[in-house]
């Protein structure tokens, strides 16, 4: 039996809703509230989640954003219910990576029609994947580690590298993906501008990472934007050689569901530290990120050799904050600042550890 998590708010449709699922024959878990909503997806392991979209404290963006970056959760189908039929609503929910987007009231036929394709399609999905990893595990281990690297290398190298300058855009926030990005040289970073227009940085990239994949696996419009934060040089892979190589090459599938699962992993730990932790913390944990991610040194000392307002975005923190908590650090010999504004990192294994 299928299993369904709802989150709705309106407790009458709420109970509405959990009767109609359950004489369809789903296994239903509810709740009014979007933080337990959640706790309980985390928990539960459902095969679909229904989610409202206003909510006091976590709304269903909220939710969607929290579970899609989550490896436990980040492949359930997800659908949103709104009284809002704005388009610039729907968008921002397709987005985030909604799979559908009902307006209330709705019809009882098209939920369940709506349930049944995504439950379905999850499924095949599944099974694709699975026959990935039967086929590579059949092989011998240590031929698949000497195969990776040829096979991923077929995508890259008979590609030329194009070349961009700092600050250049690559995509846009609800743009469609049309390559895939390997990044031979620069820094790269991935981030989203809230309401506020704070930005928040969600991923960045050097040389030999892959970048720009996640949408086009789910066949979904770009939901980050992309710039170049140092002169870069970069392969693109055109989305249909690339999803053409996965299908047929269970090596170099199984080497991007690893990577994907990594940054899911990283990125939850990301925002659970930006969540919980103290801003000195949130700093020194930034740092560190930055640290493993570019590895830049001079005179075997690690640098930091991105802007400030890029940094603040790492952390999550306006720029004046972080900037007095890089004071504190310098006073306390943890760091120094260098030409051109570098941050010189001088006691590294003490901001790793910073406990507060």
């Amino acid at each position: 039996m299928k299993k369904i998590l709802l989150i709705e708010n309106d407790e009458a449709l709420n109970e509405d809703l959990f009767l109609l699922l359950n004489l369809s024959g789903y296994k239903v878990i509810s709740t009014t509230d979007g933080k337990k909503g959640v706790e309980l997806a985390l928990k539960e392991n459902p095969n679909l989640i229904i989610c409202d979209i206003k909510m006091p404290e976590l709304d269903g963006y909220g939710v969607l954003h929290i579970l899609s970056n989550h490896p436990k959760t980040s492949a359930i189908p997800f659908i949103f219910l709104t009284g809002s039929a704005e388009f610039e609503n729907q968008r921002k929910g397709m987005t985030l990576g909604a799979d559908d987007y009902l307006i209330k009231p709705f019809n009882v036929t098209d939920l369940l029609n709506s349930i049944s394709i995504r439950l379905l399609k999850n499924e095949n999905l599944k099974r694709k994947f699975h026959s990935y990893e039967v086929d590579a595990g059949a092989n011998d281990f240590k031929n698949v580690v000497n195969q990776k690297k040829q096979h991923i290398d077929l995508i890259k190298d008979k590609h030329e590298h194009q070349n961009y300058k700092k600050k250049h855009i690559l995509y846009t926030l609800g743009q469609r993906p049309s390559v895939l990005y390997y990044v031979k040289k620069g820094k790269i970073k991935e981030f989203l501008i809230n309401e506020d227009g704070k930005e928040l940085i969600t991923g960045i990239y050097s040389e030999g990472d892959f970048f720009g994949y996640t949408e086009i696996f789910k066949d979904a419009n770009y939901s980050k934007s992309a710039r170049v934060i140092e002169d870069a040089s970069l392969v693109l892979i055109p989305k249909e050689e690339f999803l053409q190589k996965v299908h047929s090459d269970s090596i170099i599938a199984r080497e991007f569901i690893s990577i994907l699962s990594n940054n899911v992993s990283e990125n939850e730990e990301v925002l659970i530290n930006m969540a919980y932790n103290s801003l000195r913390k949130k700093v020194a944990q930034g740092i560190t990120r930055i640290i493993d991610k570019f590895k830049d040194t001079k005179d075997g000392k690690h640098i930091i050799d991105i802007s400030r307002e890029d940094l603040a975005s790492v952390v999550g923190s306006s720029q004046e904050s972080m900037i007095r908590t890089l004071k504190e650090f310098k006073t306390e010999k943890l760091i120094d600042v260098g030409e051109s504004g570098r941050i010189i990192v001088l006691n590294e294994s003490k901001i790793r550890t910073l406990k507060y």
